[in-house]
């Protein structure tokens, strides 16, 4: 079965490219999270259907 291109080609890009340290990344605590979570869904969602029950 016929490739496209040559198997000697493989990954030459990639390895040529300069690597680059991903940036420090601080993630807020869990109960800050399922607050910000707990406010933008269920509130926000309240007060878009003006305080209707939610089924």
């Amino acid at each position: 079965m016929p490739s496209h291109g040559s198997v000697t080609k493989a990954g030459k890009v990639r390895s040529a490219t300069p690597k680059i340290e991903p940036k420090p990344k601080e993630f807020p605590p869990p109960r800050i999270r399922n607050r910000r979570n707990y406010v933008k869904r269920i509130l926000n969602a309240q007060v878009a259907t003006a305080g209707g029950r939610l089924a």
